[in-house]
């Protein structure tokens, strides 16, 4: 950002031997000074598939000419990534279930550089995916899906982690847990499925099953310590759902204490089976 600043300039004092009077002049002179660009501010990132995407507000200086991107594996020491123009970055030199931290810096016409964005952002990619997932009850060899392998289960397999079942009584579809020590939570209605960043730190249900709601976006924390999110995307009659997909492969990301249980809860009663908590 250029400033004029006016600068007083004291003239020499002419004295004249013999003469009564001194004369002071004072001239105006116009220096130029260059500041550096605004410090890039609002910077955030989104989780992908092999990619993390990174925003911030656009630096309103006159002279601005592009912005730096910044990484780092420790929020220590950042190395500079890569340019560009435009108030957003996407950085698919990465690898999933691995953290990096990112800084942005703005650049004017002559050089100048400002200092790096103050936010601390961090970001870990994982996988994603589309899986559609069938009632227990009608094709139980494609009713659950398992996380980690990111394929569909039968609801009772060992690594199943969810599973899906149509209550005809009820008329609707449920998520259902199929572990003791794994967690779900609705977090409602989402726009996008990038809407729900972040596995919350409480609220999971105590039941282990939830309704299943067009457009509802669900959290599941899996019995080996690993965050998952499903969105329905279309439901299909009584025979099947379709889910959007995410599983973070790094464990214990986001690091969440596991919510405590009474041993004796009542979960839910299936085809006349009492399940324990």
């Amino acid at each position: 950002m250029r400033t004029l600043i006016i600068a007083g300039l004291a003239a020499l004092a002419l004295i004249m031997t013999g003469c009564d009077n001194e004369t002071t002049r004072y001239v105006e002179v116009e220096v130029e000074v260059d500041n550096p660009p605004a410090v890039p501010q609002g910077v955030y990132s989104v989780t992908g598939d092999g990619a993390v995407y990174i925003y911030w507000l656009p630096v309103q200086d006159e002279d601005l000419s592009y912005y730096r991107i910044w990484w780092s594996p420790d929020d220590d020491l950042y190395e500079f990534m890569a340019t560009t123009t435009n108030e957003y970055y996407i950085d698919t030199d990465v690898d999933n279930g691995a953290t990096y931290y990112y800084a942005v810096s703005a650049v004017d016409e002559a050089g100048n550089e400002s200092e790096l964005s103050y936010e601390t952002v961090f970001d870990t990619p994982r996988p994603e995916g589309l899986v559609l997932l069938n009632d227990f009850n009608e094709v139980a060899a494609t009713s659950g899906y398992d996380f980690s392998a990111q394929q569909r289960v039968p609801y009772n397999f060992s690594s199943a982690d969810i599973y899906l079942e149509y209550d005809a009584f009820l008329g609707t579809f449920f998520i259902n847990v199929a572990d003791v020590n794994t967690d779900i939570q609705d977090m409602g209605y989402t726009y996008d499925f990038d809407d729900i960043g972040y596995s919350p730190s409480e609220g999971w249900s105590s039941i282990g099953w939830t309704e299943v709601i067009d457009r509802h976006t669900y959290i599941i924390w899996t019995n080996d310590n690993h965050f998952a999110k499903l969105r329905v995307i279309n439901i299909n009659g009584t025979s099947s759902v379709e889910f959007q997909w995410a599983y973070q492969t790094d464990t214990g990301n986001p690091e969440l204490a596991r919510p405590q249980h009474d041993e004796d809860y009542l979960k839910r009663t299936i085809d006349g089976m009492i399940i324990i908590k």
